[in-house]
């Protein structure tokens, strides 16, 4: 028993049956009858005869003819991250809304990989890119500059390349941590960090130092090699156990973070009493901890509407991008202070319980 595969209805089997010319049904379709002189009648009946056939247009073929594709390439490091998971969530919310679809995918912070993404949404003639770039992509972002085709950065930015960006203030964000444990009474502060040079990352380091420095307390600073994941316990294993008079210690990112707490609770420490403990950027797992984790936390979705609004914006003025200034955009974090961080005679208020 063999069926018969519905053949696809295309714009000149309309026209053809309709007796009117494919100009005519291209304009209905594309709202400018009225501009166009196609009388209320005939356009309904195209309209009409358009859904009783279920006709879809080809996407492919109208980017051709107008060179717009309405898809955004999106690259993140890491998609699996609850920071970028949401921040790409609603970025592809927001999209949607305004008649743009999501292409997102993740670098793993690999340039080489990140290199070989970006060639790919060239070749699928995406219009505007969304990016948090990871290091040595200065060439690539700037031939998509010079093409004219809209780039936002966020999270971090290319010191030496003029473009747009969102970020967040992590550094004023990491000296507020640092200085709510040094009036908490902690005066021996660890941080510990990636061995990245990235903006956002350098930005975090530069706080906690700014702050021990104004009190004249002694740094201790780790900074892990990210890249085999299975190194990273065992170093923070290492300097927690190295550096025992360590009585607070800030991870400069979530992942750190939960890598340190299984750390801690191995090597049967108490938080606070004997290591308080801070994590840049929230993650669920610090709200349902016992005890609550203290955090740094990004403003999420202040960060995905200047993305989207900043990206559209270009898209919409793409003719005469090149006389305007780049948008650069620095938000503030909030210091959620929970019990991981508050000296035990200390009471927090019910809100940040």
């Amino acid at each position: 028993m063999s069926s018969k595969v519905k053949k696809r209805t295309l714009i000149h089997d309309i026209a053809r049956h309709l007796d009117v010319s494919i100009a005519t049904v291209s304009l209905v379709l594309n709202g400018k009858a009225k501009q166009s002189r196609i009388s209320d009648a005939l356009a309904q009946r195209v309209l009409a005869y358009v859904e009783e056939v279920g006709y879809k247009p080809n996407h492919l073929a109208k980017s051709l003819r107008t060179g717009k594709t309405h898809v955004i390439g999106l690259v993140v490091e890491d998609i699996s991250n609850p920071f970028f998971a949401t921040v790409a969530w609603l970025i592809e919310k927001q999209a949607f809304e305004r008649g743009y679809r999501i292409i997102y995918c993740s670098t793993d912070n690999d340039t080489s990989k990140a290199k070989e993404l970006i060639s790919m949404f060239q070749d699928r003639h995406v219009d505007g890119y969304i990016i948090v770039p990871s290091e040595g992509l200065e060439e690539q972002i700037s031939t998509i500059l010079h093409e004219n085709i809209p780039v936002v950065l966020f999270d971090r930015y290319l010191p030496e390349l003029p473009t747009n960006y969102i970020v967040v203030d992590g550094a004023k964000g990491m000296y507020e941590a640092t200085q709510h444990l040094l009036d908490q009474g902690f005066s021996n502060i660890a941080f510990v960090t990636t061995d990245s040079k990235q903006t956002q990352m350098e930005a975090r380091l530069e706080g906690y130092v700014q702050a021990l420095q104004e009190h004249n307390r002694p740094q201790r600073i780790k900074r892990v090699d990210t890249t085999h994941s299975e190194n990273i316990l065992a170093e923070i294993h290492s300097f927690i156990r190295e550096n025992r008079d360590c009585d607070a210690i800030i991870f400069s990112t979530n992942y750190l973070s939960i890598y340190g707490l299984e750390v801690i609770t191995q090597q049967k420490l108490r938080i606070p009493e004997d290591l308080a403990v801070v994590s840049y950027d929230d993650h669920d797992l610090f709200r349902l901890y016992t005890p609550a984790i203290t955090v740094i936390a990004q403003p999420i979705e202040n960060i995905a509407k200047n993305v989207i609004d900043i990206l559209l914006n270009e898209l919409k003025h793409q003719t005469d991008r090149q006389t305007t200034a780049h948008q650069t955009v620095v938000l503030p974090t909030s210091l959620i202070v929970r019990q991981s961080s508050v000296r035990s005679e200390v009471q927090l208020p019910e809100s940040t319980k």
